[in-house]
């Protein structure tokens, strides 16, 4: 069998093979991939846990707004090579965007040199905000982000603790320990002979938010009390 762990890798495994057992994590809709008939009833060899909805893409707009309330103009930070989940995030916070009276303004990187360029840019142009969406590039670049957030004094939240525990201000999105377990369980089911058409795809049911508060405190934030009182962790 194949346990895929990116919307990426998955569409790559399911378009390799229709009869290896395929358990997946993806940030995206399975359905609207085209890896599943239905979350209820999977129907091939494929099934596994989807990540992000367009639910947790409004929360995390929403938590950043109760951090910032002043805040009009957000920065979207998106990944175009990653074309699958720019496409749904972009879509997501568009759509939330204008019920909490913010703009966004959306800026491409794929590499290292876009991402400072991009930071220079905000020298002529300082958005109010920054929000990054769920990708492994910029994951990958998360303490490239974090420094230059920090230097620069710019608020930014994020899909994944990683980013906090490096010095990134905010983060919410899955639990990824809860969704790596899932995985497990439904990898463990399908050697025991369970068929992964009969297995239907699950849901993040779990989130997390993390705060650095150390890095609030450089921004010279106040966190409110009813942000702080939801915070899963706080980073000292």
């Amino acid at each position: 069998m194949i346990v895929t762990l990116s919307t990426l890798a998955t569409q790559v495994a399911s378009a390799a093979t229709v009869t290896i057992p395929i358990v997946f994590m993806v940030g995206a809709d399975p359905v609207e991939l085209g890896l599943v008939k239905s979350f209820a009833k999977p129907g091939g060899n494929v099934t596994g846990i989807s990540s992000v909805t367009g639910e947790v893409v409004a929360k995390r707009l929403r938590l950043l707004h109760d951090l910032l309330p002043n805040a009009v103009r957000i920065a979207v930070l998106v990944d175009p090579n990653n074309a699958t989940i720019t496409e749904t995030t972009v879509q997501d916070v568009q759509k939330a965007a204008p019920t909490m009276g913010l703009q966004t303004q959306i800026i491409n990187a794929t590499t290292v040199n876009d991402i400072n360029e991009i930071f220079g840019t905000f020298e002529r142009e300082r958005p109010d905000a920054l929000f990054v969406i769920p990708d492994p590039f910029l994951t990958s670049r998360r303490v490239q982000l974090a420094t230059l957030t920090a230097r620069d004094r710019i608020p930014a939240t994020y899909p994944l603790r990683d980013y906090v525990e490096v010095g990134g201000l905010m983060s919410y999105g899955p639990d990824f320990t809860e969704v790596f377990r899932l995985v497990g369980v439904y990898t463990g089911r399908i050697i025991k002979g369970d068929k992964p058409a009969e297995l239907p795809v699950l849901q993040s049911n779990k989130f997390e938010l993390v705060i650095n508060l150390t890095t609030a405190n450089a921004l010279g934030l106040t966190i409110p009390s009813g942000v702080m009182a939801i915070a899963d962790e706080l980073i000292e």
